[in-house]
């Protein structure tokens, strides 16, 4: 018995037998690669080609992107159970193989190209429901207003999707209808026949539609009318007369407000008012806040005010719009005030001309070498006394009236670098005010360090009899500033009388090895004497500042008593270190 389906199907098979689906206008045949074109939104149940199976075969199988709508019967009938959607796949990879009794491929699979045709099923949509644009008063028609976009699922550039654009509808209809058009196709808006008047009409609402070939959508779009900036700011008063400040007076501080007005539109690019101080003012120690909500212009501090380079001021204001004039309309008189700003004088305290003064010297240079100095001002022109604060080493001393740093002690590199110190300016007379300012002294290195032990050694010994010849390692450093090599010292005995029980092996740079040359020593404290050379320049050794190192080896003798193990050596404290 056929199933239920395949009756139906058989049926529309007669209807395809008229139309075809595929290629060669065929609907069945053998397994083989296959394109078929079909509309999308028809009805279910479509049967679309009936494959053939050849022996061995007895059934087929279907594969790929199938989406459960696409289904192969055992004889090989391909048909669709619901209607294709082209915006949500329009193209269907399938594969057909062909299968023998126990399901196992005989032949293919094979390529089933279903192409998914476009219907007109997608209604157009703006891509906003409301749109808002301006005009300005006395535009000129052929003025754009802006663009509105619309958009169409459809296959593009095709009937389908083809869109066009058209005013519905324009409210009021005042002075005129069909103030405004709008392009067919690219859906530019803009002023159709003649100029608008901010006072006739301050809004339009338009009602626009976008069409393709069966169906129309709707938006609606609010066209304001603004003013054109053909009114200048005018000041209250030209003269706001004269003010005095003292030129301590805060940064920041308001110290006048200032009006003008436009008969412009309110809060709009036309009317609001900007201030500008265009004479007066060079060096910019003031500036000029607007009250977004009034146009008050704020007169502020900006910069210290300074009685000793500007003590009157002839202080001009421009009034301005930020946006341009119409043509034909200028600026005059009526957009410029003036003040007169007079500081008076504020005792103020010297003024270093920097905050921190350096200097590089070598750390041998002679007592007395000058090694810097420094700058100040008094602002009411008094003399100035200079002194130091800091000088924890009494390394430097300060001329009370040039400023010039000399040395008078001995510098040392190793001590402190850089040394910083303070220096103190003070007016002389007046009130006594003073300021603080920072020098800082580099010393370059000289060579002038001996080598010595990096650190102490203690305890040093061997066990007595030796059994072999012993040695041990030291390490040597300095405190001059070493080269990114790091140091490079030799070491030698400082006597001849120890190289026949003693020799130095050098290990690298810093470190050396001391061993005995033979096994036949007393059991007594020895003293060793060792030269570290530091190459340098000029080179320094033990000879030029220290005599040498003093080594300190113990010998001890080991015993046994009763069967136990006893040590008999030096106690600690009598054991001396490898010291230098």
């Amino acid at each position: 018995m056929i199933p239920q389906v395949h009756l139906h199907s058989l049926c529309l098979l007669i209807l395809y037998l008229t139309t075809g689906y595929s290629q060669e206008g065929k609907f069945s045949g053998p397994l083989k690669p296959m394109t078929f074109p079909i509309f999308e939104g028809q009805e279910p149940s479509q049967i679309i080609f009936q494959f053939k199976a050849n022996p061995p075969a007895v059934t087929f199988e279907l594969t790929g992107e199938t989406d459960n709508i696409f289904m192969i019967e055992q004889d090989g009938l391909l048909y669709y159970t619901r209607a294709l959607d082209r915006e949500a796949r329009s193209t269907h990879n399938l594969q057909v193989a062909a299968l023998d009794a126990s399901g196992a491929i005989v032949e293919g699979p094979v390529p089933i190209t279903i192409e998914v045709k476009d219907i007109n099923d997608n209604r157009p949509t703006f891509l906003q429901s409301k749109y808002e644009g301006s005009v300005r008063q006395n535009s000129r028609p052929g003025s754009s207003i802006g663009t509105l976009t619309a958009h169409d699922r459809d296959e593009e550039n095709t009937a389908n999707s083809f869109l066009t654009y058209s005013i519905v509808e324009q409210t009021p209809k005042l002075p005129m209808d069909g103030l405004f058009l709008i392009e067919n196709f690219s859906g530019m808006l803009q002023l159709a026949k003649r100029s608008l008047k901010k006072q006739d009409t301050p809004q339009y609402n338009l009602t626009v539609a976008v069409s393709d070939k069966d169906f129309k959508t709707l938006c609606s779009v609010q066209i304001n009318v603004i003013d054109i900036n053909d009114q200048i700011p005018i000041f209250e008063k030209s003269d706001y007369g004269n003010l005095t400040l003292a030129e301590d007076t805060n940064v920041g501080s308001t110290i006048l407000a200032i009006q003008a007005t436009d008969a412009d539109e309110p809060f709009t690019g036309s009317s609001k008012i900007l201030y500008h101080i265009i004479e007066g003012d060079s060096e910019g120690r003031l500036g000029v806040d607007t009250d977004p909500h009034t146009n008050t212009g704020h007169v502020i501090i900006k910069k210290p005010l300074d009685f000793e380079t500007a003590a009157v001021s002839n202080i001009v204001f421009k009034a301005e719009n930020p946006e341009p004039l119409v043509f034909g309309v200028t600026y005059n008189e009526s957009s410029f005030a003036k003040f007169t700003l007079i500081v008076t004088d504020v005792n103020e305290a010297p003024q270093f001309s920097q905050h921190v003064f350096q200097a590089n010297v070598s750390e041998d240079v002679a007592i007395g070498t000058k090694v810097g100095n420094v700058t100040a001002k008094d602002p009411e022109g008094l003399d100035i006394r200079f002194s130091l604060r800091g000088d924890t080493r009494g390394w430097l001393k300060i001329d009370h009236v040039t400023g010039e740093i000399f040395s008078v002690a001995p510098l040392d590199r190793e001590a402190g670098n850089p040394y910083r110190v303070q220096v103190v300016a003070t007016e002389v007379g007046g009130s006594s005010l003073s300021s603080v300012s920072e020098f800082h002294l580099t010393l370059s290195d000289v060579n002038d360090n001996p080598p010595r032990l990096a650190k102490e050694y203690t305890g040093l010994f061997f066990c007595h009899p030796p059994s072999a010849p012993g040695s041990l390692i030291f390490e040597a450093t300095d405190d001059d500033q070493q080269s990114f090599r790091g140091p490079h010292f030799t070491f030698s005995l400082a006597s001849g009388n120890l190289e026949n029980d003693w020799e130095v092996s050098k290990i690298n740079g810093t470190h050396a090895r001391l061993s005995t040359r033979h096994t036949s020593f007393e059991e007594r404290e020895y003293i060793v004497l060792i030269r570290i050379n530091d190459g340098g320049r000029p080179p320094l050794e033990g000879v030029v500042s220290l005599p040498g190192i003093i080594l300190t080896v113990v010998f001890i003798r080991m015993k046994k008593d009763k069967g136990k193990d006893n040590v008999e050596s030096t106690q600690a404290s009598e054991v001396k270190p490898l010291r230098s």
